[in-house]
């Protein structure tokens, strides 16, 4: 591995590729420090402390976790890149039930332009939104128990705010886009992943104090359970990779056609299905919604309410189940979204193709949405557990939710997706000039 890195770096190309990326996401990580004028940054830090140890989680922890720790000091990057991720989410959704977005994506690469056209419109509305519901949130004090967050509220901070943090997710945005054309790798997960990694040294330092005997509470972990923990994490991290690898190959035969003198088809090739489809969507889908009573009840001052959405909390049994099914509910529903198999039979059907046994047409398309419906519980059942994993390992091990986090979640399944993706970016330039990859006797398979 060593090698391969060193072997980077002599290659022109690769290499002003890889300080190009550093260097963009570098001035990402800067301009999460920089504050949004009028806000009282240690007022709201405090806040948020607050709600950390009370709620365990509401929609504002789960900006602030995509926005690398941006949201909780209402930097210029406070709202992250979530509207575009928001935005992007609900394009493709729509892709599928608006025939026009439909005819639009299969124009190839001047419908791509368009839809990301409206992607980008659409993330500028969203942030518009956001921004301007966040400043007024902001504003009122009877909400953040004596703490005086906002030096000069009214319609000033309002308009401040809202250009001051859309022009950030649309500079965000900008960065990602040429991370994606000068860089290495995709550019917006590359963004998102820079910001959950800059949350490890303040994990590391909460797992330091817990050993620590020195720290004022005293020694709470024992050597003993830090090493299950580290044990535990590399499990965890090895069973991400199996899952976001895995595949099931469908083997294609496509018949012999003779035209004139030449001979077309006869070749044989596969389908290869992946066990988790939806990959971090569904996730990001259920925590939204099952967050949303609790972050409501935060607005809305009715005890009968707030009291269904203290069930709703992370931690609670009934959060845990409702969560889970939640996110397999969300996996089929991204698969059936983005996975046709009508259309991928009659495609094999044009062009000759058939899967050995199955009837070409019907059958073809009946017998893969069997085996995606099969392998899909698979995927959903491990990342309904990958998400609820870190709620057992705070129960259980009695640490911090920002330490149990890097055991599971999302954050896990980006991190690990996406530095897959990377590496396999880079290994096919050392490949394509003759030098060794990372793995010795196999290659990386990207994601798809």
């Amino acid at each position: 591995m060593f090698s391969a890195l060193a072997n980077s770096f002599k290659i022109p190309d690769l290499k002003r590729r890889l300080l190009i990326t550093a260097f963009l996401i570098a001035i990402y990580r800067v301009g999460c420090y920089v504050p949004t004028p009028g806000i009282n940054g240690a007022a709201l830090a405090e806040f948020f402390n607050r709600i950390a140890k009370t709620q365990g989680g509401t929609l504002f922890g789960i900006i602030n976790m995509f926005s690398g720790g941006a949201m909780e000091r209402l930097t210029i990057f406070a709202l992250g890149i979530m509207p575009y991720i928001s935005a992007s989410i609900i394009l493709q959704l729509l892709t599928a039930v608006v025939p026009a977005l439909e005819k639009l994506a299969k124009e190839g690469k001047a419908g791509y332009q368009k839809i990301n056209q409206y992607t980008r419109y659409s993330t500028v509305f969203l942030s518009i939104i956001q921004s301007y519901f966040i400043a007024l949130w902001l504003e009122d004090p009877a909400r953040f128990e004596g703490l005086r967050i906002v030096l000069q509220p009214g319609w000033g901070f309002r308009i401040l705010t809202v250009l001051t943090l859309t022009t950030g997710t649309i500079f965000i945005m900008w960065l990602g886009e040429q991370i994606q054309e000068r860089g290495i790798g995709n550019g917006i997960s590359l963004v998102i992943t820079a910001g959950i990694i800059s949350r490890i040294p303040t994990a590391i330092h909460q797992l330091f104090v817990l050993i620590s005997p020195f720290s004022p509470s005293r020694r709470q972990i024992q050597p003993f359970t830090l090493l299950i923990m580290a044990a535990l994490l590399i499990g965890v991290v090895f069973a991400v990779i199996m899952i976001t690898q895995g595949q099931r190959k469908i083997p294609v035969q496509y018949a012999r056609r003779v035209v004139g003198r030449k001979i077309f088809g006869g070749q044989s090739t596969y389908i290869p299905l992946k066990v988790d489809t939806s990959g971090v969507i569904a996730i990001i889908f259920a925590q939204s919604i099952i967050l949303f009573p609790a972050t409501l009840a935060s607005f809305i001052p009715n005890p009968g309410f707030q009291r269904l959405a203290q069930g709703l909390i992370r931690g609670h049994l009934l959060y845990t189940f409702i969560y889970a099914l939640l996110i397999i509910f969300f996996c089929y529903f991204y698969t059936a979204i983005v996975f046709n198999p009508h259309d991928l039979s009659e495609n094999m059907k044009k062009y000759g193709g058939f899967i050995p046994g199955i009837r070409p047409g019907n059958t073809t398309s009946e017998f893969l949405d069997h085996v995606m419906t099969r392998i899909t519980l698979a995927g959903a059942v491990f990342v309904a557990f990958i998400a609820i994993f870190p709620d057992f390992i705070m129960a259980w091990l009695k640490v911090p939710y920002l330490v149990a986090s890097f055991f599971g979640g999302t954050g896990v399944l980006i991190i690990v997706g996406v530095m897959l993706d990377t590496i396999k970016q880079v290994e096919s330039h050392l490949l394509m000039h003759h030098y060794e990859g990372f793995i010795k006797g196999g290659h990386i398979r990207g994601r798809r």
